[in-house]
């Protein structure tokens, strides 16, 4: 299974306000898209939606920001899946209303990646923001930037 960047670009978030919990000054959208080279816009449009699910606070105005809501030890990472992912069919016999396979019924396929997904998500379950970032106030290091994209050219 591979998450979504909607999914990808949550968890970053969160990550770097779990990071950022001990800091006097909250952290800011511009930062976070700086710090990952992120579209802000498409940044904003998820903290709105993190913030409506609860997990962010955030402040319009000059000094304001984000911060966690919740303790970073509080937030389950399967919790943040589950609102952020949209679509669980792994494959078409999981959606009962559109699948055409012939061989439901007969195969064992779906039932396995039933399990693997319940044990995908149980382990997201059991780890927590805060398992993933340096402690409280260490703040994230300087990440580097990303390198351009170096263009080849083909000589005849």
């Amino acid at each position: 299974m591979k998450l979504t960047s909607w999914t990808d670009y949550s968890l970053r978030v969160l990550m770097y306000c779990a990071a950022s919990e001990g800091r006097a000054e909250p952290v800011t959208i511009t930062e976070i898209a700086d710090a990952h080279d992120i579209s802000r816009s498409h940044l904003t449009k998820i903290v709105v939606e993190l913030s409506n699910q609860g997990l962010l606070e955030t402040t319009r105005g000059r000094g304001g920001g984000l911060r966690l809501l919740k303790s970073a030890k509080d937030i389950a990472l399967g919790a943040v899946v589950r609102h952020t992912e949209t679509d669980f069919t792994m494959v078409e016999c999981f959606d009962s209303a559109s699948g055409s396979c012939r061989l439901t019924g007969h195969c064992g396929l779906k039932s396995v990646l039933h399990q693997a997904l319940q044990s995908y998500m149980q382990v997201l379950d059991g780890v927590t923001l805060a398992d993933l970032v340096p402690s409280s106030g260490a703040g994230l290091p300087n990440l580097p930037k990303r390198r351009a994209a170096v263009k080849l050219t083909t000589s005849r």
